[in-house]
């Protein structure tokens, strides 16, 4: 990143861990005042400390539309945001109780949509969503493809619809990577996922975040 980020105000939703932490830190050591947030205060405070540079932190659980509101009511308005946080449990449609995948939608495409709807982004800044390579090369679970690929919708949707407040909106689309998201899938059954993944990608390396 360039100095174009000094002192700009920057807010990282799921900046807690994995590519949420990673983008915060980029933008820290860019100059700017970085804010992360998420449910979790001790992953916060640990993350704010690995990233240094006197970041922020905040507690905010997308799921609840009250807090979203109340959150960016009292922050204020923010030069460039990231949302990167989701729990999103998947499984096979017959076998993935249906609160769970209405949980895991909540959590990724209704959470994003929240942050959208109450952010306040400062002109000339920017939105930008975290979904994945899911949406355009379906695989099962089912679940989080179809996830992904709501959030793109999203994404494409507000960028027409704030373009006029002169406010980007984009959506990264990463393919597999190696964060701690995975570390609730069994050690033998993670390692063979990921050397999977690898063995289809013409580097034969997985993404780190």
């Amino acid at each position: 990143m360039t100095n174009h980020f000094t002192d700009k105000k920057i807010l990282v939703v799921g900046g807690s861990s994995g590519i949420g932490e990673a983008t915060a830190r980029a933008f820290a050591e860019a100059g700017a005042h970085v804010t992360i947030a998420s449910r979790n205060l001790s992953k916060l405070q640990s993350a704010a400390s690995r990233i240094g540079h006197h970041t922020e932190t905040a507690i905010l659980d997308t799921a609840d539309d009250s807090a979203v509101q109340r959150f960016f009511r009292e922050a204020g308005g923010f030069d460039h945001v990231v949302v990167s946080a989701a729990q999103t449990p998947t499984g096979p449609v017959r076998e993935l109780p249906l609160d769970d995948a209405h949980q895991a939608m909540n959590s990724k495409f209704w959470g994003a949509y929240r942050v959208a709807r109450h952010v306040q982004i400062n002109e000339g800044g920017s939105l930008t969503f975290v979904s994945g390579f899911l949406s355009v090369r379906p695989s099962t679970p089912v679940l989080q493809g179809a996830i992904n690929a709501a959030l793109e919708a999203l994404g494409r949707g507000l960028a027409l619809e704030l373009a006029s407040s002169k406010v980007r909106v984009n959506t990264v689309s990463p393919g597999l990577i190696a964060t701690p998201l995975w570390d609730g899938v069994e050690e033998s059954a993670r390692q063979s996922m990921y050397e999977k993944a690898a063995s289809t990608l013409p580097a034969r390396t997985l993404g780190l975040p």
